[in-house]
């Protein structure tokens, strides 16, 4: 079984099939030439500068500095909280992965970071 090519017409040639109307309006305005003719003359749509308010951000400099302050210190929780690796892979140690420093200092500063980010979200 031999399969078909659908042949898709390039673009030059869908342009030639369908006719496209253009249509051109004048402003009115009806100059008249040295030899008596009245010609029609065209003037370009202008374009009126409109004062509109500038939109105010969501978040002000403020917010986004307090925003800064939470995700650093998420990433100071994050950092608090990796390692963790024996000196010797025969020898086991519970002081090294259950430190005081990666079980309460490390999730305080995560979440303390959490609460400056809902602070900074909610602040007026």
């Amino acid at each position: 079984m031999s399969k078909k090519k659908k042949v898709v017409p390039s673009r030059s040639t869908r342009a030639q099939e369908t006719p496209r109307k253009v249509v051109v309006t004048s402003s009115g305005n009806v100059q008249e030439t040295r030899s008596g003719e009245s010609k029609p003359t065209y003037t370009s749509p202008r374009v009126s500068k409109v004062n509109v308010p500038k939109e105010d951000l969501l978040f002000g400099k403020s917010h986004y500095a307090w925003m800064l302050l939470g995700a650093g210190l998420i990433a100071l929780g994050m950092l608090l909280m990796s390692g963790g690796a024996m000196p010797d892979p025969n020898t086991w140690d519970p002081n090294i992965i259950y430190s005081t420093r990666r079980t309460v200092l490390a999730p305080i500063a995560i979440l303390a970071g959490l609460a400056v980010e809902v602070y900074a979200i909610f602040k007026r």
